[in-house]
Parts: structure tokens; sequence; C-alpha cells
């Protein structure tokens, strides 16, 4: 660290302590050439997390898009606001693990369907409609074939709604 007074090099850390900011924390130091004192402040530099769209366009990362799109899929399904917010955390959780700096849309979309499949086969058929832009009703149909084979029998009435 250089001295703001007379720009030597070398000091000494007096006081150390943690700010009531998250992260921060506040050194007092002392000038060895000088000895006189001033006071530092440390926070780790954090990369935000960027997402890649499909356009190739990057964004920042938003825990509230993944929440919408649970929302969305499970409109009128009996899963609670705070399943969703707990699927929410995991797939964030999921990502910031895997990835340090970039993320692509897709991976994010992927996590979110694994979260889906097994939480309500109605909303993951929704999201899976407007996640993987089927192109018409045969792969639509397609996907909704591959969901019932791996079902263990028992609620297809429930896949009405």
């Amino acid at each position: 660290m250089r001295c703001p007074f007379c720009k030597a090099i070398e000091d000494k850390v007096i006081d150390s302590r943690a700010c009531n900011d998250q992260g921060v924390i506040r050194r007092r130091r002392e000038c060895l050439d000088c000895t006189r004192r001033f006071t530092t402040y440390e926070r780790i530099e954090e990369m935000p997390l960027r997402v890649v769209k499909k356009d190739g366009s990057r964004v920042p990362f938003d825990r509230q898009k993944i929440l919408s799109g649970l929302m969305l899929a499970c409109h009128k399904r009996p899963v609670s606001t705070e399943t969703l917010e707990e699927v929410t955390s995991r797939v964030e959780t999921k990502v910031s693990e895997t990835f340090d700096s970039e993320v692509s849309s897709r991976i994010i979309g992927d996590f979110v369907m694994e979260e889906l499949r097994s939480l309500d086969q109605v909303a993951y058929v929704r999201f899976a409609s407007v996640y993987r832009e089927f192109k018409d009703v045969n792969a639509f149909m397609a996907e909704l074939k591959r969901v019932l084979s791996g079902k263990e029998g028992g609620d297809a009435a429930g896949a009405q709604s």
C-alpha cells in the first residue's frame, strides 16, 4: 500500500476490522517512513455473472427472470411461491458454482427444466413449449410422449390443466 502523504510503499497495519457493509474490511495503517496514519477499505472485487443470450448479446444474471419464468409455467398449478423461490435459489447456486463469468441462457433453461421435470410435469411442458420453441405440433407431441413415457403411472388426468 502506498502512503498517501509521502508515497512510501512500506507500512504496517495497526487495526483491522470488518465494516457494516458485507465483505468490506477497514484497515488503519501507519507509514514506516513518515509515521503518519491513514485508513484503507478493502473489498473483494467480484465479476458479475453475465448471461449470453441466443442472439449473442450479454446481460447481467438476474434471478428474478428465472422466478418469473417459473411463476408463468406454474400458473394455476399446486406449487407454492416458497417452492418456486427454493427452485430459483437452487438454479442460481448451480449456475454460480459452475460458471465464473459467463453462462449461456440455454444452460440456465436446461437447469430450470431439470427442476421442473421433478416438480410438476404440466409446468415442465409449459416451460418447454416456450423455451424449446417447438416448430410444430409434432415436435411438441414428441416431447409430451417423452414426458409421459418416463412417468410411473397415475395422474394422467392432471395433465389436462
